[in-house]
């Protein structure tokens, strides 16, 4: 028994590549403890007490086995690691104290530690403890290859850190769902509270910074001017609710079919307007002729009845239809009402002036 202990503690050589062990800072001291006795003439049973009644104060886990595996000493530590008693433990093997799974376990580092003959640490998992383990292998006169280890039990540790990544990811939901509040409350300034598109003011901003970026980079844009055929019939007779119905709709659908650069914008009880960055007439047409089939095809069902809307639109195009905003907003307008008298449910194009572009008359 003291062969193991002492074999466990006694202080590495200079430059000695040896791992450090959990007990490191304590197990110079014990070394020194364990000579002193030694020089003093304590005999092995006294020597044996001296140790166990240093080991008992520690709070990491103190073991030694002999080369059948069974424990010679345990301090208090080490038999909370197993689930016993100090006495339940002494005397008897892992596979006696434990299920069979931590019982392998335990071999398993424990054959690892006799095959190499040197310190080995590692970390395991044990009757739901996280341990980091190190053993020493000891020989035994005539006796085979003993065992002293170290328990250094971090399942608290491994506990607190799990507390603190989940507080720290809550923060973070917390923080998040704060800018996104923000963000809310910031879209409540610009964005219709019917429909959820932007409203006129933030449309007429939009307008103008996209005119003077697109004139200074020499790129184009397109303008749509949208209205809702025939709103007032609607009203007459579906009532005000069916036809705020249809204006949502059509609001989700403007802001499913454009990007987060574009800006589609309510500028009237039934009117609406698209600005679409970097696209020409060409592409602009494509998109919201899609969007136009939608509004075609869409539902809207108000007190068990199917309410159908259609849209007219007119597409201007910067710089090719007109390079100046009031020029372009009238072409547009110019478009929408040609769709208008075609019936409604279109989408037509400005007409582009061969050169230079037109400067319409209001």
């Amino acid at each position: 028994m003291t062969d193991l202990i002492a074999g466990f503690v006694r202080p590495r050589p200079p430059h000695s590549s040896m791992p450090d062990s959990p007990l490191s800072a304590t197990g110079e001291p014990l070394a020194h403890v364990l000579a002193q006795a030694q020089a003093s003439g304590l005999g092995p049973e006294g020597l044996v007490q001296l140790l166990q009644a240093a080991c008992e104060q520690l709070p990491t886990g103190v073991y030694a086995k002999d080369a059948q595996g069974r424990y010679l000493f345990v301090n208090a530590a080490a038999a909370a690691v197993l689930g016993h008693s100090v006495q339940e433990v002494l005397g008897h093997t892992d596979e006696e104290l434990l299920d069979a799974e931590a019982a392998a376990v335990l071999k398993d580092g424990d054959d690892a530690a006799r095959a190499q003959r040197l310190p080995l640490q590692r970390e395991e998992k044990l009757t739901s403890r996280d341990l980091v383990c190190t053993r020493l292998a000891v020989p035994l006169e005539g006796q085979g290859v003993g065992l002293a280890g170290l328990w250094l039990d971090f399942s608290e540790l491994r506990r607190t850190q799990a507390q603190l990544r989940h507080a720290l990811n809550l923060l973070e939901q917390q923080q998040r769902q704060n800018e996104d509040l923000r963000q809310e409350l910031k879209d409540q300034g610009v964005r219709d509270a019917l429909t959820g598109v932007y409203n006129r003011r933030h449309f007429d901003e939009q307008l103008r910074r996209e005119v003077d970026l697109s004139a200074r980079e020499h790129r184009e844009f397109a303008l749509v001017a949208i209205q809702v055929d025939d709103h007032e019939d609607l009203v007459a007779r579906h009532g005000q609710q069916a036809a705020d119905r249809c204006l949502q709709a059509l609001g989700q659908l403007l802001r499913g079919n454009t990007r987060a650069m574009d800006a589609p914008c309510r500028i009237g009880i039934d009117r609406f307007a698209v600005l679409l960055s970097g696209v020409g007439l060409a592409t602009a047409h494509a998109r919201m002729e899609g969007v136009r089939r939608q509004c075609e095809a869409q539902i809207v069902m108000q007190d068990g009845q199917d309410v159908r809307f259609t849209v007219s639109m007119g597409v201007a195009s910067f710089p090719h239809t007109s390079d100046e905003l009031p020029g372009l907003l009238r072409l547009a307008e110019r478009a929408l009402a040609t769709a208008q008298q075609r019936g409604g449910n279109g989408v037509v194009l400005a007409a582009i002036p061969f050169f230079p572009p037109e400067r319409v008359a209001a």
